[in-house]
C-alpha cells in the first residue's frame, strides 16, 4: 500500500475518512493499494487522482510502516508530494486540513499512519 504526504510551507495535509469508508472518522495520509503491474509511484498517482481529484508528482520516499489491524496486516509506503495547485475534490474523505507536524493529532490518526509523525517532526523538508 502507498500513501502521500502532501506538504506545503512547513505543513502536511491530512484527510478524514468519510462515514461510508472503512476507518470512518480517522485522519490519514491518503493513498491505497498497488494494483498488479503498477509501480508504487504510479499507484499513488492513480489513488490520489481517484480519491482527491488532483494530479500529483510523487517525490522521494519518506518512510514505511508495517501494521497489524485486527482483520489484516498492511505494509504502507509513504511518499512526499507537493500540494497541487488544483482544489481537492473529496470522494473517500469528508474533510482535510493542513497541520504542522508537531500539531498532528496522533490519537485521531489512522493507526498505520501514526509512526510517521516522529519522522515528520524531525524532517528538514518541513522546516520553514
Amino acid at each position: 500500500m502507498v500513501a502521500a504526504v502532501l506538504y506545503d510551507k512547513g505543513t502536511v495535509f491530512i484527510f478524514r475518512r468519510n462515514p461510508s469508508q472503512s476507518g470512518a472518522g480517522a485522519w490519514e495520509f491518503p493513498g491505497g493499494k498497488i494494483e498488479p503491474g503498477e509501480t508504487p509511484e504510479a499507484a499513488l498517482k492513480r489513488e490520489i487522482r481517484e480519491e482527491l481529484g488532483v494530479e500529483i508528482e510523487v517525490e522521494d520516499k519518506v518512510g514505511e510502516n508495517v501494521h497489524q489491524y485486527p482483520a489484516k496486516k498492511i505494509h504502507l509506503h509513504f511518499y512526499w508530494a507537493k500540494v497541487p495547485k488544483q482544489a481537492f475534490k473529496l470522494s473517500d474523505h469528508d474533510a482535510y486540513q493542513a497541520v504542522r507536524p508537531e500539531d498532528l493529532p496522533l490519537s485521531l490518526l489512522s493507526e498505520a499512519d501514526r509512526p510517521l509523525v516522529d519522522v515528520l517532526k524531525k524532517h528538514p523538508r518541513l522546516k520553514v
